[in-house]
Order: C-alpha cells, then structure tokens, then sequence
C-alpha cells in the first residue's frame, strides 16, 4: 500500500452511506487505485485550483460525476473529508469552501 486513506468527519460517513451498492463498489475501485498506485492518472485525482493543499478524488458512473476532497496529512496518509455528485462542468465553490473549512478543522483538532 502507498496511501493510507483515512475519513474525517460526518460529511464523509453520510456521502458514502448515501451511494448505491454499484456506485460504492466503483468508488472502491478508485480508491484502491489512489492507495496503491505510484502515479495516480489525473483522471482520478487531481489537485482543485485556488485552493491550496486540496485535492479531489475524481469517479464517474454513468453519466454521473462524483468527487471526494482529500488532503495529505504527513506522507502518505490522505484525509477524506467531503463528497459531492458534480452537476455542472466547474466544481461549485460553496463546496470548495466546506472542504476548506474541514480541512482546517482537521488540522485544528489535531494539534489539540
């Protein structure tokens, strides 16, 4: 394994509690992409514009886009914090803006 992917928070638990049995068995596929491989294709992962430290993890099913925001925290251990169904082409900056938020949040409580 060269990631270890941990979850933070219950907007993460509720995302993936949300999805189907066929979208969560795609999610993790991808997943186990993002663990194991040493070059991850953009196509799956891929940091946001304009906000630094935050990276998306990318799925599609069917005509469906679903990204997860993630963070690095010391090496190889990727925070997952917020997941969304994309609707449109941009990703909305409101959920840019919750990432944001829990991603210091995380960084907050950890040095608690």
């Amino acid at each position: 394994m060269k990631r270890r992917l941990i979850l933070y928070g219950s907007r993460i638990r509720s995302f993936l509690e949300e999805l189907g049995d066929e979208e969560r068995e795609k999610l993790e596929w991808t997943l186990e992409l993002v663990r194991e491989l040493d070059r991850i294709p953009v196509k799956y992962f891929k940091s946001l514009e304009g906000a630094e430290g935050l990276y998306e993890i990318r799925m599609e099913w069917i005509k469906l886009a679903f990204r997860i925001f993630c963070f690095f925290d010391e090496g190889n251990v990727i925070v997952l914090i917020h997941g969304i169904v994309k609707k449109k082409q941009k990703t909305p900056i409101k959920e840019i803006k919750i990432a944001k938020e829990l991603m210091r949040a995380y960084h907050e409580e950890k040095k608690q």
